[in-house]
């Protein structure tokens, strides 16, 4: 069993350059990553002989980084815990690096899948953030505080997937190199500017090999009885997001016949909500609807959208497809962040870390399932079937949230008493 340095919960205040430089590093990190998200199916193609094997292959491409994460994810939060948040976010970034450089220089199909494992291994950075946010913001602050992450994650999602349909028109190879080069310079700026969040009387004194057993901390997490159906919520509102996101490209290049260039430009219209969402909604609706109302409003909107996006399968108008994006990428922004702050409200300082990680590997539990079922429900039956199956689970999500809705009402009334007293 872990043992805790101090049990001082004590937040300590957000240092104003610490957290900008938080959010460059958000920014320059999303980037990275998105810069090549309408580029996999393109770059897959050349190595297959069918094209009728292209939304499977890329669920197995994505898969196998969802496997990565999921074997990785939680061991990364509990070294965090331990070690600080510096030292495995630079770990983190410099895999993601050498994943991109695999995948982008490529040469046969299995190099493709090295890419993606190696990704997928070091691919905990962006919840190590949230746990630096966690580490430097107090409880009842922390939902403002990951929007304000969350939105310039948002600038980067913007300007990724535009920048690397851009940079396809080129080679497709490049916007790959890119990527890995953004990453490294976000390695760099944070090597010489960013902090440790967590101070060592906060960090666990010992740590046990089995605490980096991905299904110990999976079963862990649930354990805690006040987080199971929070953690289920979680983990069936990102099953669906990963079958769209590895199928999305595939569905526009299938129905409207999008090039490169076009399907990132149309990546890109999500990064754009996803900045006005969370930088002028999220704390406007928090302030009014409190965590649970917006996720359970949002995760609706999330089920209606997945619908406008199958429906392209018979209605191949842009139209629908701009709609589609708007309900997915606004909804979706309301979601992260209320289920964020929900889960975050239920644990302490010293476990923050924990917690992310099992978030993480709850998020890539679904991408190995939701990929693998996206692909093959896409590849069999055609894309409507998959985005209605998107929509189901996502309903799914709902029910969790209305199960829990007494335990969180509790919850609420508890901490209510104890300010009044």
């Amino acid at each position: 069993m872990n043992k805790l340095a101090s049990p001082t919960n004590s937040n300590t205040s957000v240092g104003r350059t610490s957290f900008v430089l938080l959010l460059v590093i958000a920014l320059l990190n999303t980037m990275g990553m998105t810069i090549i998200v309408p580029l996999v199916p393109f770059l897959t193609l050349e190595y297959l002989a069918h094209a009728t094997n292209l939304a499977a292959i890329v669920g197995w491409l994505t898969a196998a980084y969802g496997l990565c994460q999921l074997i990785a994810a939680p061991g990364l939060g509990v070294l965090s815990d331990r070690f600080g948040r510096r030292p495995i976010l630079f770990i983190c970034l410099l895999g993601s690096a050498i994943g991109y450089l695999i995948f982008g220089l490529g040469g046969a199909l299995w190099l493709l899948f090295l890419g993606r494992i190696i990704d997928g291994l070091t691919g905990g950075n962006i919840s190590i953030l949230f746990g630096y946010i966690a580490d430097i913001t107090k409880p009842e602050d922390r939902g403002k505080y990951f929007g304000m992450l969350g939105s310039a994650a948002g600038v980067g999602s913007l300007i990724g997937p535009a920048l690397g349909g851009l940079l396809a028109t080129i080679n497709y190879r490049v916007p790959f190199i890119a990527a890995a080069g953004l990453l490294l310079l976000t390695l760099v700026c944070g090597y010489f500017l960013l902090p440790e969040s967590l101070p060592k009387e906060h960090r666990i004194i010992s740590l046990a090999v089995s605490e980096l057993n991905p299904l110990k901390q999976l079963a862990s997490a649930f354990r805690w009885a006040n987080m199971r159906w929070l953690l289920l919520a979680w983990f069936l509102y990102a099953f669906p997001v990963s079958m769209l996101q590895t199928t999305l490209t595939v569905l526009m290049k299938d129905s409207l016949g999008f090039n490169a260039t076009q399907a990132g430009l149309a990546v890109t219209l999500v990064g754009a909500v996803d900045i006005l969402v969370q930088g002028v909604l999220v704390g406007w609706l928090l302030a009014r609807l409190r965590n649970i109302r917006l996720a359970l409003i949002a995760l609706a909107l999330v089920c209606l959208s997945y619908l406008v996006l199958g429906s392209l399968a018979f209605l191949a108008i842009p139209l629908i497809l701009l709609i589609g994006i708007i309900l997915f990428a606004g909804s979706g922004s309301l979601v992260e962040n209320a289920l964020r702050g929900l889960i975050s409200e239920m644990v302490g300082q010293h476990e923050q870390g924990r917690v992310s990680g099992a978030t993480q590997s709850l998020q890539a539990l679904g991408w190995v399932v939701g990929p693998l079922v996206g692909g093959f429900v896409y590849a069999a039956w055609g894309p409507f079937q998959a985005y209605a199956s998107a929509s189901l689970i996502t309903f799914l999500a709902i029910l969790c949230l209305l199960i829990a809705l007494p335990l969180l009402k509790r919850r609420h009334e508890l901490a209510s008493s104890r300010e009044r007293s």
